[in-house]
Parts: C-alpha cells; sequence; structure tokens
C-alpha cells in the first residue's frame, strides 16, 4: 500500500482529493495538511510515500515545502497539483523534482492515471542493488503518458464529434449538455471529456452547489 499525504489549503477540495486517492487501488490516504508548516510536520511525523502538493498555501508556497523536502535528502516523491499554470512555477517544480504536475480541478480519472502510472514506474525498480539503462528507460517510459492512443472503446470519429461541440461553445459544459448536444449518451461523452482533460486539450472546473456533489464543468482550451 502506498502511503499518501495531501497538502490543499481547501478544505472542501482536500476532502475531494483524499476521496481520490483512496478509491485507486494499492493507495491509502495517511493524512491531509493545509499549510505548508502542517505539511512539513506531517511528512517528518506519518513518512508518507507520495505527497500530493498544492502550490498556493496559506503560509509558505508549495515549492519551498518542496524544497525543504529534496533538502531533508530522504523525503516522499511528490505530485503537484495545482492551478498554477505559469512557465516559471512549472520550471521550479520539474526542477524541484516532482513526478507529475497535475492541474487542478481534475477528475477521479485523471489523478488515478498519474497514481497508477506512478505505481508500475516505481514496481519496475529493484528494492537494492545496480540497475541498467534499459530499466531506467523503462522507469521514465512508464511515469509518461503515452502520446496519441485513444483509450479502450474510444473513437477518433466520435472524438472530433466532441470536440466539435466543444469548440463551438464559448464558455463550459456540463458532460450532459455537451452529450445533447452530440447526440450522444452522458457516460460516452463523458468518457471523451476526460480523455480530453487528461490530454491537456480541456479542463475541467467543479461547481459547487448547496448540496450534493460538485458538478463537473468541461471547457475546450486548443
Amino acid at each position: 500500500m502506498i502511503g499518501v499525504l495531501v497538502v490543499d489549503d481547501d478544505f472542501m477540495v482536500a476532502r475531494v482529493h483524499r476521496g481520490f486517492v483512496d478509491r485507486v487501488p494499492g493507495f491509502s490516504t495517511v493524512g491531509v495538511a493545509h499549510t505548508g508548516a502542517d505539511a512539513l510536520e506531517s511528512i517528518a511525523r506519518l513518512r508518507p510515500d507520495l505527497v500530493l502538493l498544492d502550490i498556493y498555501l496559506p503560509d509558505v508556497s508549495g515549492l519551498e515545502v518542496l524544497r525543504r523536502v529534496r533538502e531533508s535528502g530522504d523525503g516522499p516523491d511528490v505530485v503537484a497539483v495545482t492551478a498554477a499554470r505559469d512557465v516559471e512555477t512549472v520550471r521550479s517544480a520539474l526542477h524541484g523534482g516532482v513526478v507529475h504536475y497535475v492541474l487542478k480541478p481534475f477528475t477521479f480519472e485523471v489523478l488515478r492515471d498519474r497514481l497508477e502510472r506512478y505505481a508500475a514506474a516505481y514496481s519496475r525498480l529493484p528494492s537494492s542493488g545496480a540497475v541498467g539503462q534499459s530499466e531506467v528507460d523503462e522507469l521514465f517510459v512508464a511515469l509518461r503518458p503515452p502520446q496519441s492512443v485513444w483509450p479502450k472503446g474510444l473513437t477518433a470519429a466520435t472524438a472530433d464529434l466532441v470536440a466539435e461541440v466543444m469548440r463551438a461553445c464559448a464558455g463550459d459544459l456540463s458532460a450532459a449538455e455537451c452529450a445533447e448536444k452530440a447526440g450522444l449518451s452522458r457516460v460516452s461523452t463523458r468518457r471523451y471529456l476526460e480523455h480530453f482533460v487528461a490530454t491537456g486539450k480541456a479542463e475541467v472546473r467543479l461547481r459547487y452547489g448547496a448540496a450534493g456533489r460538485p458538478q463537473h464543468r468541461y471547457r475546450w482550451l486548443t
């Protein structure tokens, strides 16, 4: 079981992300922190294998938390989960050694994909000893999402139809609204929308209502 610490200053978002993590087989949330100081204390106390680290924290930047974790020399791996899209922040996170950089908000399927790739990549490494170039290459290939490969059950023709509907919309759409315009089922349409989010062609935002689950709203980016 891979232990995960969720770090986010928004209590509701942290709860959602914790629920996402606990739904992925092989992963379990060991703690939640809402500030940089709490994150560092929790890392030292709980010794998680992986941290989902928000960049915008109320006391110190998540990048500063990342720097201090790396200074310790034996800290956990880090996945940046953030709304920060500026190049400087992305570059700093990469230089700091994050294994993935996931833009918020994201769907469960997007996070599941990154976590599963993380688990698959590190399962390829032996617990000790030396590795060859082929083993190292396999690790980095496993971490990197495949390009131009349609998930099982999705087709290019239907994807073009969903993309056309999204491009024609000036704002955002729910999966149900997009499905109605495309003449497809809501379940099928959502699979295409989540694929577009995972490949960076669209983004998803969570709209919280007075009660019930938050609604996913999708917006085309490219």
